[in-house]
């Protein structure tokens, strides 16, 4: 009975979007043998990368040995679709494709990219991880976070009050608070 399960099993795709920029960190990272042992351990079937102007391609592969499928692509004139079908997202700290995803209620792990100067979409990125609606990680401890989540803990984001966004930006612009 169980190569019906196999057969019939549901897809759970893990949807990495790196945006419009290069974020190779981001796409080695996804691309380890731990990180996807990981995610397949953790009941996911499939990873797709929106790997956008990035150098680094990483390998394609079906579903085997404890890995999940694995493709790939640069760019779409609309990631919607992508987000609204995926189990999980793992994505740059954009704050247009962070809020996107947490409007669709899906779990989210953000990847700060490092090399950025003046890097405001970390404290983005932190504050709401703070807040319990996401969960934030660096290339290097992505494995880790994907490790330690538990989905399930996560708090729906709530869209509507601006008032802690634009207190964050004015905290970060260096504004006296109220």
């Amino acid at each position: 009975m169980g190569d019906i399960d196999d057969i019939t099993k549901e897809k759970r795709v893990v949807f990495v979007t790196v945006g419009t920029t290069s974020f190779d960190a981001l796409v080695r990272a996804v691309d380890t043998p731990e990180v996807k042992n990981e995610l397949f351990k953790k009941g996911y079937t499939d990873i797709l990368i929106q790997m956008g102007r990035g150098s680094y391609t990483p390998t394609r592969a079906s579903a085997e040995n404890g890995f999940p499928a694995l493709d790939y692509f640069t760019f779409s004139s609309s990631i919607a679709d992508y987000l609204k079908s995926a189990s999980l997202v793992i994505s740059h700290a954009g704050s247009g494709s962070i809020f996107e995803t947490l409007r669709l209620g899906k779990p989210l792990i953000v990847v700060v990219n490092e090399d950025l100067m003046d890097n405001h979409q970390s404290e983005l990125a932190e504050e709401l991880a703070e807040r319990k609606h996401l969960y934030c990680a660096r290339p290097q401890t992505l494995y880790k976070t994907i490790s330690d989540m538990d989905p399930g803990s996560l708090v729906p984001y709530q869209p509507g009050g601006a008032k802690p966004v634009a207190e964050l930006i004015y905290r970060y612009l260096g504004f006296p608070e109220d």
